[in-house]
């Protein structure tokens, strides 16, 4: 096969003489394809590629084919007002089902990010029209002309209907097309969903030796051996939608019989540019050229290059979905993503890199794949950040986690413990530990992994639930249950009141707690993050205040606490009114925080739980590192700006499916059920929501962030009060402005002016405290000098109390003495011994840290320093005048004087 002059040292270029197919870059491909399907007669709707996170499927992880945009279309449960469409779309095979990751980097063809081109067709045309448009795009010379001798196609061996279309339409010889099964030519998006027959188009990438017009024919075996071989390349599948496969195993016809087709963008790429691996065409030198700038080594297009191919194909994927939203974390998508970047990261490691690579590569793709995709640009400084942050993160323990996996290197099954240990201590994804120990032939007990790290996630839910508030919590309390109503049920009303004049079905007494489950029930119960409603129940000459609310089997029961012996009576059941307002406002106010977190931070914000209270709402979500004072002001002002516009805050029952095409954010962790319940503020936010919200956002009043820090590795914490508590803080900090500039006699308006200046004047007096201490002023009233042979010992004592002003003071010593040294003894907060050494005796091996020990050694005390000045603390303060009373002995023994 002839292969293009590919360089990693200078711009993609094609030889001279004409390669067996037009060379053409990929930008073109992608551009043909559109146009082609897009002009008239054919007249497709040019739709945008979705987002790699589906839409309206959170049991999918990732798209991982271009007809998941139009799933529902093809089900019949949507409508468009286009009945054919064409497309470029993202995809990415990293997880679940659909997972290509440990292939990536050893093969021609695997990838975790690919672009996927595709037609469509909703009940509009069928097979002739997809095999005709199909045909023409391949090989008439205003698209690809590629040469028909060149082409193959496959069938589902039961479609005749096929084979006689593609002998008619397209001309194909018989002996060139073959039949296969149902595991190459039948095609399901998954267990259930649209399903049907398809046809592949193979092109043979052999030499002319090989292939092309006049050669022989292939028979079935040899048409196989060569298509695994990938000389017979697949470039094009055409799926013929008419089944919808059911959970059974039966298959029911699609409202419409439809088409879905799909080309894999680098396949054709690596045809149209005459080279044996998608890894060698314009998609990937560029990424591969500046992976061997950064590293410094030469790439190898053989298995020693295996690393920068990793490099390149994680850089894209790495890149195109933190673009759409996905932020790494320990669960879901956000895992995957994190496999992905520390896959690469160990792939650098190999190479000999110890700083962050990806981050540079991530940059070359959005350079490389902007035009086509300008949401990479858009998103750039977010791209990086977080990618540079992950790999510097992952660098800090991948020595650990190398180290250790280099100490299990004689066992031939690595324990699960252990697996689980270099998952939860040294970031170690349990797929790498599995390469690892496949290169080194060694196995991994996967089912003990799984069992520790159920455990993990156990203790990691319970810890969660508790963030959050946590669901309401079924307890178990002492006593029976007395029945009052058998036949009726609880409603819950709170929705639309905080008083209800009721009956109760059910009650239970322990002791003085009671608890009481009530027929229309206005209390909230725990459950979301926000916190239970307080109140009291009265009755017909008693009276119950009402402490919490637990969940219990049918319903929920207020509980407080009740002395004497209780008989069931008609009741008025009363919300704590002025506390659930408040607790509304807040729970208002995080709807509000969320979306105006996701639009000033990005789309990558996820909340990862949070606390709804009467005095203050926490929320908790996910992002890569801290937020500063301005991005924070202008996120509040954001929520304020909503609040002041009085938007109304609604609430209704929907279906899930419509609720998530509304745009209503779903949790891939999350489970819903068929009927939903949304809060809407209307062009701001749409949250699916069991908690209870005030009218319209005006009520909030006034919104304050009070705290923002990190919760956990990728997910940072805010703290915000709403309502009367933002205005008890505003007086709060008057009030100490106040107090403040009373202290400092200065008016408040006064104040940063009056800091400025006794700020200015501290810091002449430090100058001024600076020159006398280096005048040798400082010391105490007194001191006394001992002669040691030749030697002078200065013992005195001192205030003082800052370190660096005693270092001052020693140095100033130092300076103005020969053959001394100086022993002070310091009372402050901190007592301690301080000892300086001329140099004359530094000479003579005369440590300043071994006296200081050993004086400090009297006091129980231990410290050191340098040869020259050295500190120590005294152990107990109450002997620090028997260390001066020995000091002199002390310093004549180590003398040796």
């Amino acid at each position: 096969m002839l292969r293009l002059a590919v360089s990693l040292d200078s711009p993609f270029s094609w030889p001279a003489a004409r390669t067996i197919f037009p060379p053409m870059e990929s930008a073109a491909i992608r551009r043909k394809f559109l146009d082609y399907f897009s002009a008239a007669p054919r007249s497709h709707r040019e739709v945008p590629s979705s987002s790699l996170v589906p839409a309206d499927d959170p049991t999918l992880l990732f798209t991982n084919a271009g007809m998941v945009q139009f799933k529902r279309v093809f089900q019949g449960l949507e409508r468009r007002d286009y009945s054919r469409a064409v497309t470029c779309q993202k995809c990415v095979r990293a997880g679940g089902k659909h997972n290509d990751l440990e292939q990536v980097g050893h093969t021609a063809r695997h990838h975790t990010f690919f672009e996927m081109l595709g037609n469509f067709s909703f009940g509009d045309y069928f097979k002739r029209e997809a095999i005709g448009y199909a045909w023409e795009w391949v090989t008439s010379d205003a698209w690809l002309g590629i040469s028909p001798d060149r082409i193959y196609v496959t069938i589902h061996h039961t479609d005749d209907e096929a084979r006689g279309l593609w002998r008619e339409v397209a001309g194909v010889q018989d002996e060139r097309i073959f039949g296969l099964g149902d595991e190459d030519n039948f095609w399901q998006m998954g267990e259930t969903g649209p399903a049907g027959p398809c046809s592949e188009i193979l092109v043979d990438v052999r030499g002319k030796r090989h292939a092309g017009r006049g050669k022989r024919k292939l028979g079935r075996d040899e048409f196989v051996r060569l298509s695994e071989a990938g000389e017979l390349l697949e470039i094009w599948n055409l799926v013929f939608m008419q089944y919808d496969l059911r959970a059974d195993g039966s298959r029911s016809p699609l409202p419409a019989p439809s088409v879905d087709t799909g080309a894999g963008l680098e396949r054709v790429a690596a045809v149209m540019q005459g080279v044996a691996s998608n890894f060698d065409t314009d998609l990937f030198t560029p990424v591969i050229r500046r992976a061997v700038e950064v590293v410094g080594k030469p790439y190898d297009r053989g298995p020693g290059g295996a690393s920068y191919r990793v490099l390149a194909d994680h850089a894209r994927a790495v890149a195109f979905l933190l673009a759409d939203g996905v932020f790494p974390s320990n669960e879901g998508r956000g895992y995957v993503l994190r496999r992905i970047l520390r896959r690469a990261v160990r792939h650098a490691w190999l190479l000999g890199r110890r700083a962050p690579t990806l981050v540079h590569l991530a940059h070359e793709v959005c350079e490389l794949m902007g035009v086509a995709y300008p949401e990479l640009l858009a998103k750039r400084q977010h791209i990086e950040t977080v990618t540079r942050a992950e790999e510097e993160r992952f660098f800090e323990t991948i020595e650990g986690g190398l180290k250790r996996l280099d100490e299990l290197k004689r066992v031939k099954v690595i324990p699960g413990a252990d697996a689980f240990k270099l998952y939860d201590t040294y970031g170690f994804p349990i797929d790498l530990t599995q390469l690892i120990a496949a290169e080194r032939r060694q196995t991994v007990d996967v089912a003990g992994f799984e069992r520790e790290l159920g455990k993990q996630r156990t203790r990691s839910q319970e810890a969660l639930e508790r963030s959050k508030g946590g669901p309401a919590v079924q307890r178990q309390r002492a006593g029976e249950w007395r029945v009052v109503k058998p036949k009726a049920r609880q409603q819950w009303v709170g929705y639309d009141t905080t008083r209800a004049d009721t009956d109760l079905l059910a009650f239970r007494q322990a002791g003085d707690t009671l608890e009481l489950v009530l027929e229309e029930n206005p209390f909230y119960a725990e459950s979301g993050g926000q916190v239970s409603d307080t109140g009291r129940v009265q009755g017909e000459g008693w009276e119950l205040q009402v402490a919490d609310v637990e969940k219990v089997e049918g319903g929920s029961a207020v509980v407080g606490s009740f002395g004497a012996a209780f008989e069931p009576t008609p009741v008025t059941a009363q919300v704590d009114e002025p506390r659930r307002r408040n607790i509304e406002r807040n729970h208002t106010g995080t709807h509000l925080v969320h979306a105006a977190l996701r639009k000033i931070l990005g789309a990558h914000v996820r909340q990862q739980g949070s606390v709804v209270a009467p005095d203050r709402l926490r929320f908790d979500f996910a992002h890569h590192g801290p937020i500063d004072d301005e991005t924070l002001g202008r996120i509040e002002a954001e929520v304020n700006a909503h609040v002041w516009e009085n938007l109304p805050v609604e609430t209704r029952q929907m279906k899930y499916q419509d609720a998530i095409t509304a745009g209503a954010i779903a949790f891939f962790t999350e489970k819903y059920g068929d009927i939903v319940r949304v809060v809407d503020v209307p062009g701001v936010s749409l949250e699916l929501c069991g908690g209870t919200h005030v009218p319209t956002t005006g009520q909030i009043g006034l919104f304050r962030f009070t705290h923002e820090t990190g919760a956990a590795a990728g997910v940072r914490r805010i703290e915000a009060v709403t309502g009367p508590g933002a205005y008890e803080l505003i007086r709060k900090l008057e009030a100490q402005l106040e107090a403040a500039a009373g202290a400092l006699k200065s008016q408040p308006e006064h104040l940063v002016r009056r800091i400025e200046t006794l700020l200015e004047e501290n810091r002449k007096l430090e100058r001024r405290v600076e020159e006398l201490l280096k005048g040798g002023t400082g010391k105490g009233e007194g001191g006394r000098v001992e002669k040691i042979g030749d030697v002078e010992l200065h013992l005195d004592e001192s205030a003082i109390d800052d370190r660096n002003q005693i270092a001052i003071l020693m140095d100033a010593f130092r300076a103005q003495h020969k053959r001394a040294i100086s022993v002070l003894f310091t009372n402050g907060e901190r007592p301690g011994i301080h000892v300086a050494v001329t140099d004359d005796l530094l000479s003579e091996g005369v440590k300043a840290g071994e006296i200081a020990g050993a004086i400090a050694a009297v006091s129980g005390g231990k410290g050191g320093g340098r040869p020259h000045f050295a500190s120590a603390g005294a152990g107990d303060p109450a002997k620090l005048s028997l260390a001066r009373s020995e000091a002199p002995a002390i310093v004549r023994r180590l003398l040796g004087r």
